[in-house]
């Protein structure tokens, strides 16, 4: 505790300054990060589909509720239109 003290009491407090430029940058990052994660996941699918494995169908199952959840999640925050500029 008592370095954390030193620490706040030596170093002046930043002002923190908003970036607006930023908020494109990170918005079309997570778009691009989530569509890669869709497009592995659906590429895994494919691959179970020719699988002749035990609980293939569970794990089919789980990757499209995955899937679900990312492109919800695209939509519930605009992302799913994206555009890169």
């Amino acid at each position: 505790m008592d370095n954390l003290e030193k620490l706040r009491n030596e170093q002046p407090p930043a002002t923190r300054q908003v970036r607006l430029d930023h908020h494109d940058s990170v918005r079309s990052h997570v778009h691009q990060r989530v569509s890669t994660e869709v497009e592995r996941l659906e590429r895994r699918i494919e691959a179970l589909r020719f699988a002749k494995a035990p609980h293939v169908a569970v794990m089919i199952t789980a990757y499209e509720r995955m899937i679900d959840r990312k492109k919800g999640f695209l939509q519930n925050w605009e992302l799913d239109e994206w555009r890169h500029y």
